[in-house]
């Protein structure tokens, strides 16, 4: 994708910040028309440095950056408001997105249709007490825009309409397949919850316990079996 070397007040968010060299940081971006960019923040740790203050997770950024290549160099990060900041469990939930978006989603490929489910999602973990219906929908929005949208409404082995009293096994590169009975070691879903699911309807307490459960395995399956760091926190603190 070729770009001009400079780009003026572009939507966007920082998803992650690392140290670069003594006193700069890289930071991964997620901006609107090109995708995820990663730039330098020159001098970005020094005390009385114009970017440090700026560069914020989870709020509504203009970024202006110049350069071309895998690095870009930040020129400025401009707060743009309207966003209600993220604590306690819905902080994690955040975190939990932009490592989504930064194992799956490619450099400089834009995607603004994730971008806006990106800062909705944001907005509903900061104002919702209960996040899970939040993350069960944006897994699904992210899936969709990488390609990989989900078969839900269909039985992949006979072509016919899911039935919401039946059970499915879902395998994750072909969908559900009834099981009629039969055990399966695989995970297995009721044909409710697939249609729930198709509505992003998450009001069912069975269809957000098995939506949970569905999306870890496809995520999972797109990262190669990797773990993700905000998982094992969650993990972590589940068995304080």
């Amino acid at each position: 994708m070729t770009t001009r070397a400079r780009q003026d007040n572009q939507p966007g968010y920082v998803l992650h910040t690392y140290p670069f060299r003594e006193t700069s940081l890289v930071v991964e971006t997620f901006t609107r028309s090109h995708g995820r960019v990663a730039m330098v923040a020159r001098g970005a740790k020094r005390p009385r440095s114009a970017l440090r203050g700026s560069i914020m997770a989870f709020q509504p950024l203009g970024l202006s950056w110049s350069g071309r290549g895998e690095l870009r160099l930040l020129l400025r990060a401009e707060w743009q408001g309207g966003q209600q900041l993220l604590q306690g469990r819905a902080l994690l939930c955040g975190f939990y997105l932009n490592e989504l978006l930064l194992k799956l989603l490619p450099r400089e490929d834009a995607h603004e249709k994730l971008f806006l489910d990106y800062q909705a999602a944001l907005a509903r973990l900061a104002a919702e007490p209960e996040p899970d219906a939040v993350l069960r929908r944006f897994e699904k929005a992210l899936l969709r825009e990488l390609g990989y949208a989900l078969a839900l409404d269909r039985d992949s082995a006979s072509g016919g309409e899911i039935d919401p009293r039946s059970s499915y096994a879902y395998e994750p590169e072909r969908g559900p397949v009834a099981v009629n009975g039969a055990a399966h070691a695989g995970l297995v879903l009721s044909g409710q919850t697939l249609l729930n699911i198709v509505r992003d309807d998450y009001s069912d307490p069975l269809t957000l316990q098995q939506a949970k459960v569905l999306m870890r395995l496809l995520i999972s399956h797109r990262l190669e079996q990797k773990p993700l760091n905000s998982r094992r926190i969650f993990e972590e603190l589940r068995q304080l």
